[in-house]
């Protein structure tokens, strides 16, 4: 490397209490040192906004905490700017726990190497992406196993994993799929767009009354990214054997620490149900096997990932709370360029 790298950072500077404020973090330049023995430096392009940053902000996190006056954890995909590591070499695309930077300096086995003839980067952290496809894949045919004749229904249905999760749900063969989003924009966009049979406003209309006419016969299958007063509603409406798949909650990520479980829980064993939780790297092994049958629905044109933009590495936390506050439609991307670039 001839010329030192300039890195510019989102740091946190203190845990936030309910929404991530600017005050909350930092934005610092610094000067990248060369990647040691076995290590990389990766021009970070794209990062994934996902609600699991939100968690990370707070101590003990499930999916690590992030440290204070440290780069904020998120995934995202870039190009090698030099490379001691084996099977990396500048030029290469690569995905991996790049932080809100510019330039990640990472070791080698941290990173995947994409291979970006055929699909762009950006869907390995959207349709391909370990967050949204892969979440949304796992949900559906392992811990929902959806089938045919199912109604199922989505909350958080205009977002990444939603939006995913509902289409998903089409081609494991459910009769009948009902989103739940906020705003007449988001409900046309499932309808219009992805092709889901129907939308619940639950901002403007009565989730339980719109449910109970949409799904005369019950709910079989409920994929909850939502949590809150949206589970509790679709819980009054499952049927027997009904599977109720616990992705997220981002209704209650503001609080973690007065996080209200579902009130109307007993209706599970009235209905001989299940309710299941799951996290997406539970299915590591599954992995090459989701990926190869994305890529092909995708690349068929069967499934659809709309991508929201927003740019400049210093609107991170702007974008967080885009995605927090449901601003967005689809996957929500940053590129750490900023808008005059």
């Amino acid at each position: 490397m001839t010329n030192a790298q300039k890195n510019r950072k989102v740091v946190l500077i203190r845990r936030p209490h309910g929404m991530p404020l600017d005050t909350d973090f930092d934005v610092v330049d610094e000067t990248v040192e060369p990647p040691p023995a076995g290590g990389v430096l990766v021009q970070v392009d794209v990062l994934s906004i996902d609600a699991f940053i939100r968690t990370v902000l707070d101590e003990g996190s499930y999916h690590a905490t992030a440290g204070i006056g440290h780069a904020v954890t998120a995934l995202g995909v870039g190009r090698v700017i030099e490379s001691n590591a084996e099977g990396l070499e500048a030029g290469d695309h690569v995905f991996g726990p790049l932080g809100a930077q510019t330039v990640a300096s990472l070791p080698g086995p941290a990173l995947r190497k994409l291979d970006v003839r055929y699909l762009a980067p950006t869907a390995y952290l959207g349709a391909l992406g370990l967050t949204t496809g892969l979440t949304a894949y796992f949900g559906i045919f392992e811990v929902g196993a959806v089938t045919t004749g199912d109604t199922v229904v989505v909350s958080g249905a205009a977002g990444a994993v939603g939006s995913m999760a509902g289409q998903l749900a089409r081609l494991a063969g459910a009769s009948r799929v009902i989103g739940i989003a906020g705003g007449p924009g988001k409900v046309g966009y499932l309808v219009d767009d992805l092709g889901f049979d129907a939308a619940i406003d639950y901002k403007y209309e009565d989730l339980e009354a719109r449910l109970r006419e949409l799904a005369p016969g019950g709910v079989d299958v409920f994929y909850d990214n939502v949590g809150g007063d949206i589970l509790d509603a679709v819980l009054m409406q499952i049927v027997e054997g009904s599977r109720v798949v616990i992705c997220g909650a981002i209704s209650q990520y503001q609080h973690m620490d007065q996080v209200r479980g579902p009130r109307n829980y007993l209706k599970l064993a009235e209905r001989h149900a299940r309710m299941e939780g799951f996290a997406v790297t539970h299915f590591q092994a599954q992995f090459p096997r989701a990926e190869a049958a994305l890529a092909g629905w995708l690349a068929s044109g069967q499934l659809v990932m709309r991508e929201h933009y927003e740019c400049g590495v210093e609107n991170f936390p702007a974008t967080l709370r885009l995605l927090l506050t449901g601003g967005h439609q689809g996957k929500l991307l940053l590129r750490m360029a900023p808008t005059d670039v």
